[in-house]
């Protein structure tokens, strides 16, 4: 009976998350409105995850562009009831959006077709003339077999390096530094540094939190309560609380920005 009673009371607390209220009441109503009012909610987290992917080559506007369509994706598939954070849920989403899009972007130059198919050629061309000749052909004889000038040949096999790069486990010289590999040369990013950079950026920003922030910040994040459980410890209304954690989400995004 009391374990029914616990049970009634914490989905009676769930109801009134604001959490919770959102995605049911969109699950129900699912016009771009009431889309739009839940990304605005959590835009901070696209922001967040955009700007992990700086310094690849793609402008920041752009990548929070992608992150948005990963969070709406979130958004979309999302089940309230599974009992988990919708950030725990979205978080991944995203970061699989932007990746996908560095996937897609494999390509760093643009090449014509027909210098693309003529590269895909050269290097059945070369083991059909090894076949013939008992040895590695040279431009000529490969420009011959496949009927092509030897411009046109030194062109498809430089594009061919850009749809083929080098593996990292490749030798790095062939003389002098034996059994050093090209990722043995290429540095790799620190996670210390992005571990140490976050931790200050939370220090800072929490330092700036008053004690009814502190608290509700600790309470939502940490020990995964609800607003209603948070706001009758504090005596205020689950209105209060929801505005206290939309203030301190603000924080953190102001503070972000600075970065």
């Amino acid at each position: 009976m009391d374990d029914k009673k616990e049970t009634t009371i914490d989905h009676l607390s769930r109801i009134e998350d604001r959490e919770y209220e959102m995605f049911a009441h969109y699950r129900e109503n699912r016009t771009r409105e009431n889309r739009n009012r839940i990304f605005q909610e959590y835009a901070y987290l696209a922001e967040i995850l955009a700007k992990k992917y700086l310094n690849r080559g793609v402008d920041y506007q752009d990548l929070f562009q992608i992150a948005s369509i990963g969070l709406i994706n979130a958004i979309e598939r999302f089940d309230i009831n599974r009992g988990f954070k919708f950030t725990s849920f979205a978080t991944p989403t995203i970061i699989g959006e932007i990746k996908k899009y560095f996937r897609d972007k494999e390509w760093m130059i643009r090449v014509p077709r027909r210098i693309q198919k003529l590269a895909g050629k050269i290097n059945d061309a070369k083991e059909a003339l090894i076949q013939q000749l008992g040895r590695n052909p040279d431009i000529s004889e490969l420009a011959e077999y496949l009927m092509v000038s030897e411009e046109q040949l030194l062109e498809a096999m430089e594009a061919g390096g850009a749809y083929s790069p080098s593996s990292l486990d490749e030798p790095y010289s062939d003389d002098g530094d034996k059994g050093i590999s090209l990722g043995d040369i290429i540095g790799t990013e620190d996670v210390n540094i992005d571990w140490v950079e976050n931790r200050d950026f939370i220090k800072r920003t929490i330092s700036k939190l008053d004690a009814n922030e502190f608290k509700v910040l600790k309470d939502r994040y940490f020990k995964g309560r609800t607003q209603s459980q948070i706001a009758k410890d504090l005596k205020v209304s689950q209105m209060t609380v929801s505005r206290l954690e939309k203030k301190i989400i603000e924080k953190f995004r102001q503070d972000l920005l600075t970065i």
